[in-house]
């Protein structure tokens, strides 16, 4: 259950992402991609049955529509009923919201006031109630306009108050620190109706601005140090800069201009601030588009400042969580890899046997598109799958012939073994599913396996992969008291095994695996070179394809070739 619900919450989150980028492209007037947006989150949504956002989607979807062909009213009207009926029966405040918020503009833009007036006051409602998409903003700018008497326009006329709920709609889900030094410039720039906005950053390890932003220029990173530049005064100096004439003011270098080509007129450089006031970088916006930056200009930038900055500390925090994730994985994997491989070292006679699983299981799970998560689980499961053996005693560890009952029922406890060591490292739910499917191996579909005796879906799908995994490379490998099982007979035994050893659809999932891959897996073992040549006639043809071939009553040459070219792979011959 668990499972649905995280899934249900990561379509949710894209979904909205796909509305707000709607609204993006709805402002500036790209209706094709709003409706590209649009319907992608639709799609989204009806797989998860979110009818609220599904309304919020028709809402949108119409005034997109009617925007893009003003003559089509009754159409937008009829789409914007159904939306309105679905918000009702989810009585979803933003539901709701956008439903009135679309109607409103229709009317607006229809020059009918009083009904525009009306629709914005019921979205500010709604608004007050729920403002998941932080819409606040622009419906009170919009009711201000009604109110001033001014006519419909897109985009929304420069208000700081839009401007502001822009950005932070911008930047607020946004942790790639590159892609945010961007937005936030693009936006800041588009708010100060300006040509050129930089946002730099202070590296107080080298004591450096940097960007990765130059509107206009190329995007490679520029760094400079602190003392230098009109930038650098300002993180020194906390001070902002107005000037209205650069080429009249000492504080202004022109050689910049001489290089670029540019022709810099007016410029507004401001530090940014965290809610500490310690400065953590700088905004410089170029060449105001009508006359020159004004207070109102400068009084937005620090209020752009404030959420930009909260933005940009969340973002290094990210980039600085993910580095030592990475480096906690690389230590669990070390971790783990060190565990196998002292199987290994006290095992010679199957030393190699968890990575080929490993490989094989991953195969089956690259064929089932199973998510990065769940293979990432899997995968460390076969690692580990036989650490148990650590508990099993040499002498029946190591005997090259046959086990005796005892012995072999000794050998059995490496399974409960393997629970007991895993589940005491165990960290989080994650590790606790790799412990079920690592112990899980030896279980069969008909209730028979060990050590729990567990019985078709009860054994987690990991472990059913495992099953059959391992069985598969437990009589294809050679050991020092008997030879590889003929493939005919390996094959045999799998397909004798579906339903009752194994999950009959994992079976059949291994056994059509192009033979290439499989043949790769056995490379490991053997040391020898796959011609490209092979590999690309092997890829034609699968395991039960080998099958088929092998015991055909009167197979053709061709046929006789491609399991004479298998054969000497899979016995490690040079070919």
């Amino acid at each position: 259950m668990a499972k649905t619900e995280l899934r249900t919450d990561k379509n949710t989150l894209e979904g909205k992402a796909l509305i707000k980028a709607s609204l993006s492209s709805l402002e500036n007037m790209d209706y094709k991609e709003a409706n590209k947006s649009l319907t992608k989150a639709q799609k989204i949504y009806k797989k998860t049955g979110s009818n609220e956002y599904i309304s919020i989607c028709l809402s949108l979807a119409a005034l997109t529509n009617y925007l893009e062909n003003k003559k089509d009213l009754s159409s937008a009207f009829a789409l914007l009923q159904d939306a309105g009926y679905l918000a009702d029966y989810t009585k979803n405040p933003s539901a709701k919201l956008f439903n009135e918020l679309a109607l409103a503009n229709v009317y607006y833009s229809e020059s009918n006031s009083d009904m525009a007036l009306r629709h914005y006051i019921n979205a500010k409602n709604y608004g007050l109630i729920c403002d998941e998409f932080q819409m606040l903003g622009y419906i009170v700018t919009r009711i201000k306009q009604i109110r001033n008497g001014e006519k419909f326009t897109l985009p929304t006329k420069s208000d700081p108050l839009i401007s502001l709920v822009k950005i932070g709609r911008s930047i607020t889900a946004q942790t790639d620190i590159n892609v945010l030094l961007k937005v936030i410039a693009e936006e800041t720039k588009v708010a100060m109706e300006a040509d050129r906005c930089t946002v730099f950053l202070l590296d107080k390890k080298t004591n450096e601005l940097w960007s990765k932003v130059a509107l206009g220029m190329d995007s490679q990173e520029i760094r400079f140090p602190v003392d230098k530049g009109l930038a650098g005064y300002v993180v020194r100096s906390g001070e902002s800069i107005n000037i209205t004439d650069a080429y009249n003011d000492s504080r202004f270098n022109p050689d910049v201009d001489k290089t670029t080509g540019y022709k810099t007129k007016t410029i507004l450089c401001m530090p940014i601030k965290n809610n500490n006031q310690e400065i953590i970088g700088a905004f410089q916006v170029l060449n105001k588009k009508n006359g020159v930056f004004t207070k109102s200009d400068e009084d937005l930038l620090v209020a752009i400042g404030g959420s930009a900055s909260i933005a940009l500390e969340n973002a290094q925090l990210f980039e600085q969580q993910k580095e030592l994730y990475k480096e906690q994985k690389l230590l669990f994997e070390s971790f783990i890899n060190t565990l196998a491989a002292s199987i290994d070292a006290r095992d010679k006679i199957t030393a190699g046997h968890s990575t080929r699983v490993k490989l094989y299981a991953m195969l089956m799970v690259d064929a089932l598109d199973l998510d990065e998560k769940t293979k990432e689980i899997i995968e460390k499961a076969a690692t580990l799958h036989d650490i148990g053996k650590i508990g099993i005693r040499d002498s029946v560890l190591q005997k090259e012939g046959k086990l005796t009952d005892e012995e072999y029922k000794h050998i059995q406890e490496h399974v409960q073994i393997t629970h007991n060591i895993l589940q005491q490292i165990c960290t989080n739910e994650d590790f606790k599913q790799i412990s079920e499917i690592a112990c899980s191996h030896h279980e069969k579909y008909d209730g028979t396996g060990y050590y729990r005796k567990l019985k078709g879906e009860e054994i987690p799908y990991g472990g059913r992969i495992l099953a059959v995994s391992d069985v598969f490379d437990a009589i294809t490998s050679k050991r020092h008291y008997r030879d590889k099982m003929p493939i005919v007979n390996v094959i045999d035994i799998l397909l004798k095994g579906a339903g009752s050893h194994f999950d009959k659809n994992l079976v059949e999932v291994f056994l059509t695996i192009p033979t290439d891959k499989i043949v790769n897996v056995f490379l490991t073992e053997s040391h020898l070179k796959f011609k490209p040549k092979d590999s690309n006639t092997l890829n034609k043809y699968n395991l039960l394809d080998i099958y088929n071939l092998s015991t055909k009553e009167n197979p053709t040459e061709d046929e006789k070739n491609i399991v004479s070219l298998f054969n000497n792979y899979y016995e490690g011959k040079q070919v």
